[in-house]
Formats: C-alpha cells, sequence, structure tokens
C-alpha cells in the first residue's frame, strides 16, 4: 500500500473554522481492515482538504455480554495504530478504560477518548488529561449536559465533548439538541456522534441494536446546531461488522454525504 498523507492534523483544525470528522470501524478486527477504511478516509481528507481522524478501539471494554467481540488488546492494537498512522498520515483516536492506560496510548494517539460510561471518573479523565494530548469526552447517556464542565475540569482545557444520546426508558435513547447548545457554552468543541446516538442500548440479543436509518439525518440536525465535529462508526460492510454493526455507517454512505456535511457545516457557520 502506498502512503497517503492526508489534510495534516493541527490545533486549529478543532478551533470552529472548518468541520472534522472522526471515523473509522468501532473496533479493531484485523490490521487489513484498518488500513483499508484508513486509506479510503486519507484519500478523502486530501481531496477535500477536510480534517478526517481516524478512530478504532483496541478493547471494547462495556459490553453487553461476555461473549461480545472486544478487540485484539492494547499491545497488538496500538501497533496497528502505529501502522495507520505511519501508511496514511491520518491523526489517531482511541478510548481507554483505566488510568495506567493513558501514558501508553499518548505514544501513538492525537486524542485520547473518555467512554460516555466513563465520564465521571477522576483518575481516569486527569491521567488523560496529564498527557497533554487532546481528550475527547462523550457525554455520559445519564449526564445532564451542564454538567460536563465538572469533566472539563477534572481533564483540564484542551478538551472536547460529543453528544451521543441520553437515556429515555430501558433501551433506548433520544437526542437532545438542546444539549448541543448547552455544552458549546462551555468553551471546548462540540462533537455529534451520530452513530451511537440511534443506538438501543443493549436492545438486542445480549448486544446493542440500533436504526441506522437515522444516522444521516441526525447528522443534519446536529450541524444545523453549530457542531465543531461529527463522528461515524464506518465500516465497508455494516451487517458484517464484530461490534456496533445495527448503528456503524458504511464507507459509501460517509462518502457520498461528506461534501453534504462541508456544505452544512459551512452555511450555518456563515449565518453566525
Amino acid at each position: 500500500m502506498e502512503q497517503t498523507i492526508s489534510h495534516p492534523f493541527k490545533q486549529t483544525d478543532l478551533n470552529g473554522e472548518s468541520l472534522f470528522l472522526i471515523t473509522g470501524p468501532c473496533v479493531i478486527e484485523s490490521e487489513q481492515l484498518c488500513l483499508t477504511v484508513a486509506e479510503k478516509l486519507a484519500q478523502l481528507s486530501q481531496k477535500h482538504q477536510v480534517t478526517i481522524i481516524f478512530k478504532a478501539s483496541y478493547d471494547k471494554a462495556n459490553r453487553t455480554s461476555l461473549s461480545s467481540f472486544r478487540g485484539p488488546g492494547r499491545e497488538e492494537g496500538l501497533r496497528i495504530l502505529q501502522k495507520v498512522k505511519e501508511q496514511t498520515g491520518l491523526p489517531l483516536l482511541t478510548d481507554i478504560h483505566i488510568p495506567d492506560e493513558a501514558d501508553p496510548v499518548a505514544q501513538v494517539v492525537d486524542i485520547i477518548q473518555i467512554p460516555a460510561f466513563l465520564c465521571r471518573q477522576t483518575d481516569l479523565l486527569a491521567k488523560a488529561g496529564a498527557t497533554g494530548k487532546y481528550v475527547n469526552i462523550k457525554k455520559g447517556q445519564f449526564m445532564a449536559p451542564e454538567d460536563m464542565r465538572f469533566a472539563i475540569e477534572k481533564a483540564g482545557s484542551k478538551c472536547l465533548l460529543t453528544e451521543r444520546g441520553t437515556f429515555f426508558g430501558y433501551n433506548r435513547l433520544v437526542v437532545d439538541f438542546g444539549a448541543i447548545h448547552t455544552m458549546k457554552q462551555l468553551g471546548v468543541p462540540v462533537i455529534f456522534d451520530a452513530t451511537h446516538s440511534v443506538q438501543s442500548p443493549g436492545g438486542g440479543d445480549g448486544c446493542t441494536s440500533g436504526n441506522k436509518n437515522l444516522i444521516i439525518p441526525l447528522a443534519f440536525a446536529a450541524l444545523c446546531q453549530g457542531i465543531n465535529g461529527l463522528f461515524f462508526e464506518a465500516h465497508p460492510e455494516p451487517d458484517k461488522a464484530l461490534c456496533d454493526k445495527d448503528n456503524s455507517i458504511s464507507l459509501s454512505d460517509f462518502k457520498k454525504n461528506l461534501l453534504r456535511f462541508i456544505e452544512i457545516f459551512e452555511k450555518i457557520r456563515g449565518w453566525e
């Protein structure tokens, strides 16, 4: 595979001047899958001069069932992510679950992600922030948006906040677009996770299900709220994905809608 150098990652990409996207498979299924997805994303990034951050998890520690696929683990996962960076030039994001993971992960990735269920874990947030990397904190499904200011205090100033839906009874999430406006007042970039927001947590037989038909409409709606970035779990064949197949977008749909995302973002920003 020839190296593709994508649009370079820099701090100004996150300041609201242009749209950025966080995209990739839910979990590292294999080196080949990650390289295939990342290569296509790098080509789109280069073609449209838009920042695309590659995301994939080396360990999905909060699965519904013990039998759910979790990934290759930290050592192998970071090796694969490093190879993605070397081959494509894409900036990287992955998540951590315990404080001890922060330092080794920071040696490879550009953004450390805190999963939604862990967004109140003080030691985890503080350790992630201490690495000096950007920290993307996913708003817990159980959290009031204004209370995310406390998570920012724990992790430091280089934070991003991600809206990913709010609990609405059992096995159901809803999107409160007012939460985006509230979190924007906290002074950090706000991202909308269009794929996790359509989940039905635990709604499958020992797994999470979802309605992928809502991904694109909700992404359009979030752009109209003035978000800074969009988050998508993307897979070449979502129905064959080993994790979150019911709420992943296909790479072809991502490619088809990318220019629309950029156009809506620029139109809304022009109105501000």
